[in-house]
């Protein structure tokens, strides 16, 4: 279907400088949208690359520091045996070891499909300690994260589309976005925070076209994958508006009620336990100053649930503050940097932290930085910064987490970009992008 310039309200519009505007010339031809591929050259690029990066510094890049085993991430394999459990209807055994899930099921519904084809293939499935240093299932699963974890490279891509962000900045916004993602997929074995910031990020491009529903549905289904999203709720909200937050809400809490609701009735204790105290160990990852304040479990491990109410509790303070700071109807990037914000709380007041936590504010701080080549390069270099000196083995408590929230700090403050400055960029110079306000059902009726 041909859209012309004036008519096409969606990602991908063609109108602009590449106009005919000749003297005389008349209405602008009518262009057809590019095709999927084209409009998504550069995540496709990216995702292709840290495939084939990712793989190859896992299987041959220990052999650079003197060893054979391939460098795995090992916290995947208990994901990938939650899903392989999930798969055969063991729902008792979703939260019981060696699984060490303490997401909600949808950390392992996502991972269901390389599963299956895992078990078609007849490969074994178990831990990289019980199956040996070299396992053949890596080769599926791997590409496979990658590909998944992927979604928050495209949503990011069309929602700088849909901000007018030059082809250039979007290709460097790729680059960088696979860059940070490398500490979640590869280093980790992590996609479930990819896959809901993902989601996350499409639910937001669904509210500044105003589709609320589809907006809930795609936000619940993110806090199903993985309720770190959560946390940009309170931000969300602030766009909805008052009279449709009872709908919102309940469609977004759908997904994770039935999910949960489902492994519960199977194994109420292991599963109630596993979400509700979310255990982390500070002899293996990095405990923060909140480790003092955080209550103690067995074995060691500290409990971080409470910790993160807190972190919940700023979030709707950060819901406030972008409400009253929004009398006309906010903008896009005003609102991916609040979600930014609220995301980055998580690592402001985890009493233990792993470097991946770091990312899913770095993924929505570089597209709200994407508008302008000095924030989104300054923003760029910061985000790769954190993401490879996070990886570094320090255990005290101040000198591993003080300069990673400075960091990510730096992060947020270069992509921010004031309200006023954003309308005159935008007045001034088209390829500096648009603003885009988000419809404020209430307002549009007040007219």
């Amino acid at each position: 279907m041909n859209s012309g310039p004036g008519s096409d309200s969606g990602p991908g519009s063609n109108s602009g400088p590449g106009s005919d505007s000749r003297p005389g010339g008349g209405v602008p031809p009518v262009r057809a949208r590019p095709p999927w591929p084209v409009r998504r050259l550069f995540p496709l690029l990216a995702t292709v690359g840290l495939i084939v990066i990712g793989m190859a510094g896992v299987i041959w890049g220990p052999r650079f520091y003197g060893k054979t085993a391939w460098a795995l991430p090992d916290d995947l394999w208990g994901t990938l045996l939650a899903a392989q459990r999930l798969l055969h209807l063991n729902l008792a055994a979703l939260y019981t070891a060696p699984t060490q899930l303490i997401s909600l099921p949808g950390t392992a519904v996502i991972c269901v499909p390389v599963v299956a084809l895992i078990d078609a293939a007849g490969l074994p499935l178990r831990t990289p300690a019980a199956i040996g240093p070299d396992p053949a299932a890596w080769l599926l699963a791997g590409p496979y994260q990658v590909a998944i974890s992927a979604v928050a490279l495209f949503a990011a891509d069309a929602i700088a589309e849909r901000l007018r962000v030059g082809r250039p900045r979007r290709l460097l916004l790729a680059a960088v976005g696979a860059t940070a993602l490398w500490s979640v997929t590869i280093r980790w074995g992590h996609p479930e925070d990819a896959v809901a910031t993902g989601l996350l990020l499409y639910a937001i491009l669904a509210l500044s076209d105003g589709r609320t529903s589809r907006a809930a549905w795609l936000a619940g289904a993110a806090v199903a994958v993985q309720p770190l999203v959560l946390l940009a709720f309170p931000v969300l909200l602030t766009v909805v508006g008052p009279r449709r937050w009872p709908g919102f809400l309940t469609r977004s809490a759908a997904p994770s009620v039935l999910l949960l609701a489902v492994a519960a009735s199977a194994n109420w204790t292991a599963t109630i336990h596993a979400v509700t105290s979310q255990p982390n160990s500070p002899l293996i990852d990095h405990p923060t100053p909140w480790i003092y304040l955080a209550p103690h479990l067995a074995d060691g491990q500290v409990a971080a649930g409470p910790a993160r109410i807190l972190a919940l509790a700023a979030a709707c303070g950060c819901g406030l503050l972008a409400a009253g700071r929004s009398r006309r109807p906010i903008l896009l990037p005003d609102l991916l940097w609040w979600t930014a914000v609220a995301l980055a709380l998580r690592s402001a007041f985890e009493p233990v932290m792993v470097a991946y936590y770091l990312w899913p504010p770095l993924a929505v701080a570089l597209i709200a930085a994407s508008r302008s080549w000095p924030r989104l390069l300054s923003a760029g270099i910061a985000a790769t910064v954190l993401t490879f000196f996070s990886q570094i083995h320090w255990h005290n408590p101040w000198t591993w987490w003080t300069p990673m929230i400075t960091v990510l700090g730096l992060t947020l403050f270069f992509a921010y970009e004031p309200r006023a400055a954003s309308a005159t960029s935008s007045r001034s110079c088209p390829d500096a992008g648009i603003t885009v306000p988000f419809p404020f059902p209430d307002a549009r009726r007040r007219g």
